[in-house]
């Protein structure tokens, strides 16, 4: 009972002083701990103020320790896909802002299974969660969500006003890009709004490999209406990370993972 106690305290003020720090931009999101199970109590401490948590009380998450840092282990499930049954998902609330960039260093197991593919943390924004074929209308949000696709290739998966049908659009990598297995990689993302009464919103995607000091821009698109609201802003980051997909032949056959460090939120001019 005593332990639990003080972990609620540390959590309540974890939480104000995230609070304060995401007013100050930018700022880091730390995987905290020793190594290890990654359950609902710890995750909330990094992760406070979470609409869901889905995979955390699973085990599907743990922390590692390796290149001389923690990071998060999502464990995808055999035979599984969605972030419940084979992985994890969550929507973490940033204070809304016009312009956001965020970036992640991810490294795909050796023996990882892209099958068809899966879902990648991005920003989202609105009052609803616009994923999962709830199209963007211009006054319920819109998400923005990185995929891996059949044999590591790559793509921005966004649910904006314009897309052609009821599901997210696809914008693609280059051809020749593929992630790589057993090796790190960064990712930014930027997502700007738009003008009310104009289709001139921003998404770009850069790609960086760890020992390269050069970054590739893979997406850049300034054509995007995500909104017709003014109160819709890039106002969370979408942890969502799993297979799939809408059938269970995007899942993997054996358990398989991905781990994820250096989280960081911007703002970008």
């Amino acid at each position: 009972m005593k332990n639990d106690l003080i972990l609620i305290l540390v959590s309540v003020l974890f939480f104000c002083f995230q609070s304060c720090r995401a007013a100050e931009f930018p700022f880091d999101i730390a995987i905290s701990g020793e190594g290890g199970s990654y359950d609902v109590k710890r995750w909330k401490v990094d992760w406070p103020g979470c609409n869901f948590e889905d995979g955390v009380a699973e085990g599907h998450a743990s922390v590692v320790h390796h290149s001389n840092r923690n990071w998060l282990r999502v464990k995808c499930s055999p035979n599984q896909i969605g972030p419940e049954k084979g992985g994890v998902g969550w929507r973490w609330p940033l204070e809304g802002r016009e312009r956001i960039e965020l970036s992640y260093t991810l490294q795909f197991a050796d023996d990882f299974e892209f099958v068809k593919g899966g879902k990648l943390p991005g920003l989202s924004g609105g009052p609803k969660s616009v994923t999962g074929g709830n199209p963007a209308d211009g006054k319920n949000g819109f998400s923005a969500r990185i995929m891996w696709r059949k044999e590591g290739r790559g793509e921005a998966y966004v649910y904006h006003m314009d897309q052609p049908d009821k599901y997210g659009q696809s914008f693609s990598f280059p051809d020749d890009f593929r992630f790589p297995r057993g090796e790190p990689i960064e990712i930014t993302l930027r997502v700007g709004m738009n003008r009310l009464d104009q289709a001139d919103g921003s998404i770009q995607v850069w790609v960086r490999r760890c020992d390269d000091a050069a970054s590739m821009k893979v997406v850049d698109r300034n054509n995007v209406r995500w909104r017709t609201d003014k109160t819709i802003l890039v106002d969370s980051l979408l942890c969502e990370v799993f297979h799939g997909g809408n059938d269970l032949s995007w899942a993997p056959q054996q358990t398989c993972s991905i781990d994820f460090t250096a989280f960081r939120v911007a703002i970008f001019e």
